[in-house]
Formats: structure tokens, C-alpha cells, sequence
């Protein structure tokens, strides 16, 4: 059966994704001073402005106008007027968490019950969460979000490092992989769109394109003379970033999980501190799929993990293999109950979420890149027992 989905990747220049990375940018510098802190940053930015906005609660001081510019001169807003480093006009409007939201995580319902200090913090909110893992490449991603991914930060790096001077820091990349009875067989449609400067030719922007970003990311054994490329496909993409649309942190969802490939509970991460479930739960989630999938307990693998404000433990846990279990989906749950301690403060510990290591989640996906914690497959010989 022949099938073809899409995934789409945007570049850290990308107005949505210069707030996702303003909010982790400041979470971070907090955490440096305050690992305890709570946490959930908001940012917008348009033509000459951005705003910081949300709750903290912390006992350090962080310098936010010079953390946003900083971070603005990073991604390489450098030139022109119109959203520049140096010229921008930064508001902040920080106040305190909630004290009625603090009363659940500061003491979980069941360490109100006489719980152990694992059960110290409830969860954040309610909501769900969701993890996935598929092994059609390396990264146990769908193939479509790893060369999305790739393929942006791939036009970050010819920027970056002066093989294309002429690029400027937004853009957006989309790629379309047709797949045979499951699996990816072959690229069908490449989509890049790249913001760049008034004197190169649209000609030699496309030829460059493809021969530096393309051709150096994609695998040739995935092109065919059937191929479809559509690069720049508007003729021209000069005015870009905030100043060509305004942007909003947690406006990417999709683009930070899995392309769309599974569910997605609605939260966005940036900016959150762990004890949100939104962020925290998700990471746990990716690392157990990629466990499961890791140990051959199922070649592909969603997990919903639900839960309710003030409560450590999730209210459910949900699996679905697509049929590609060497279990029943019922086991895999019984497994994950066994070997996953799920309340938010065992997560915490479990992956190391005190540390300030989030601005490089904030561009380029969250999952599937070497580093994070939650992409180690440590517990897959583990979960072979229960083959």
C-alpha cells in the first residue's frame, strides 16, 4: 500500500521560534541561579518589539532585556531596522505563580496523604501528554521530522558560517517521503523557503539551495527524477522574522514533537519549568516510547500519560503499537508501570531536569538529537524481558 505524509521544520530565525527561544533562554538563566524556580515564561515579538510575559517565581535576579538581545544577536537579527538586536524596545510583565496552582505542586494529594518524598510535588496542571518512537531511521523519529529538522538547521549553518552570506535568519522547510506498506521509500517533495537579502538572484538563491542545503542533508538514494522541489516558491522572501509576521511562543507544537505523525495534547514546552507536566511528562513519554522501541518490544509506539493538578501520579496511561507489537499493548502498559516511576518529582530526577538545558530544545526539535536525556535508550535491556 502506497502512502505519502508530510512534515514541516521551521529555522531558529523563524518568528514563532525566536519567543520559544527568549522563554527557554530566560528559564535557563534562572535555573543557573535557582534550580527550584517555577517557571512559565511567555514571549511575543513583532516589528521593533518584544514582549516577556508570564509567571516566575524565584529567589535570584535575571537581566531579561539583556538576555532577549542576546539571544536576538545569537540567531542573527543584525541588520536592517526592522527587528534588530540593537534597536529593540523590550516590556516585561512578570509576575508570581498563582498561589492556588502552587498549593497542588508544593504538596501532591498524595503526600497530603502521607506519601514519601517522591510524592512531595503534584503535577502542574491536568492535561496529556504524548511520546512516540518509530524505527524507520536512526533517531527512531518518522523520517519526514528528522529531514525537516535537518534541512533548517542546515540553512541556519550555510548562514552561520558564510558559505551563503546572503540568507537571513527566518525560513521554513517541508518534506513529503512516500511510503510503501509502512515504510519510507522515497522523497516526493522537498519545500524550502529561505529569507534573504535585496541583491541575490533568485536563481542562484535556488541552485545554491539545492546543492548546499538539499543535496547535503537528503541521502541521493531517496531522489528521482520524480522528485519535486519547490524552493522560494514565491519569487522573492525578503522581509522575514517578527517584522514580516509576528510570533508567539508554543506556536510550533507539531514542528518540537513529531511532525504530526502522532497526537499531541496541546501544551507547548518553552519557558515551563519541570514541574509543568506539559514539558516534564512529554520528555518522560519520548524516553519510554524510545525504550520500548529500542528493546523490540513494538517497532512503533504512542504513549498518552494523563494527569490531574495537585495529583503525582498520572490518571492514565494509554499505549498504541499500530499493530506492530511483539506484546499486546496491555503488557506494554503492566511493563511501564513496573519499570517507569511517572510522578513528576521521580521524572525530574530520572532525567536531570533542575539543569539549565533548554535553550537548545527551543529550535530544531525537541526530540531525536544526541544530548537531551530523555533520547537515552538505557532501559532497553530492561524492557527485553518482557519479549
Amino acid at each position: 500500500m502506497k502512502k505519502f505524509f508530510t512534515s514541516e521544520s521551521v529555522t531558529e530565525g523563524h518568528p514563532d521560534k525566536v519567543c520559544d527561544q527568549i522563554a527557554d533562554a530566560v528559564l535557563d538563566a534562572v535555573l543557573e541561579q535557582d534550580p527550584a524556580a517555577r517557571a512559565a515564561i511567555e514571549c511575543c515579538a513583532t516589528t521593533g518589539m518584544v514582549l516577556v510575559m508570564g509567571e516566575l517565581s524565584t529567589n535570584c535576579y535575571v537581566d531579561i532585556n539583556k538576555i532577549v538581545k542576546n539571544t536576538v544577536r545569537e540567531i542573527g537579527y543584525t541588520h536592517g531596522s526592522g527587528f534588530s538586536y540593537n534597536s529593540l524596545a523590550v516590556i516585561t510583565a512578570i509576575h508570581g505563580q498563582s498561589p492556588d496552582i502552587a498549593l497542588g505542586v508544593d504538596a501532591s494529594a498524595e503526600k497530603k496523604a502521607g506519601g514519601g518524598d517522591l510524592d512531595t510535588i503534584g503535577a502542574g496542571d491536568q492535561g496529556m501528554m504524548f511520546g512516540y518512537a518509530v524505527n524507520e531511521t536512526e533517531e527512531l523519529l518518522p523520517l519526514t521530522v528528522v529531514l525537516s529538522q535537518k534541512l533548517a538547521a542546515r540553512l541556519a549553518e550555510v548562514r552561520k558560517s558564510g558559505l551563503l552570506p546572503y540568507l537571513r535568519p527566518d525560513g521554513k522547510t517541508q518534506v513529503t517521503v512516500e511510503y510503501e506498506n509502512g515504510k519510507p521509500v522515497r522523497v516526493d517533495t522537498v519545500v524550502v523557503s529561505a529569507q534573504h537579502d535585496e541583491f541575490v538572484s533568485q536563481e542562484k538563491l535556488r541552485a545554491d539551495i539545492k546543492k548546499h542545503v538539499i543535496d547535503a542533508v537528503v541521502d541521493a538514494r531517496l531522489l528521482d527524477k520524480d522528485t519535486k522541489y519547490f524552493i522560494n516558491p514565491t519569487g522573492r522572501f525578503e522581509v522575514g522574522g517578527p517584522e514580516g509576521d509576528s510570533g508567539l511562543t508554543g506556536r510550533k507544537i507539531i514542528v518540537d514533537t513529531y511532525g504530526g505523525r502522532c497526537a499531541h495534547g496541546g501544551g507547548s514546552f518553552s519557558g515551563k519549568d519541570c514541574t509543568k507536566v506539559d514539558r516534564s511528562a512529554a520528555y518522560m513519554a519520548r524516553y519510554i516510547c524510545k525504550n520500548i522501541v529500542k528493546a523490540g518490544l513494538a517497532d512503533e509506539c504512542e504513549i498518552e500519560l494523563a494527569y490531574a493538578i495537585g495529583v503525582a501520579n498520572p490518571v492514565s496511561i494509554y499505549v498504541n503499537t499500530y499493530g506492530t507489537g511483539r506484546i499486546s499493548d496491555e503488557e506494554i502498559v503492566r511493563a511501564i508501570k513496573e519499570n517507569f516511576d511517572l510522578r513528576p518529582a521521580a521524572i525530574i530526577e530520572k532525567l536531570g531536569l533542575r539543569r539549565p538545558i533548554f535553550k537548545k530544545t527551543a529550535a530544531y526539535g525537541h526530540f531525536g538529537r544526541e544530548g537531551f536525556p530523555w533520547e537515552k535508550t538505557d532501559m532497553a535491556e530492561t524492557l527485553k524481558k518482557y519479549l
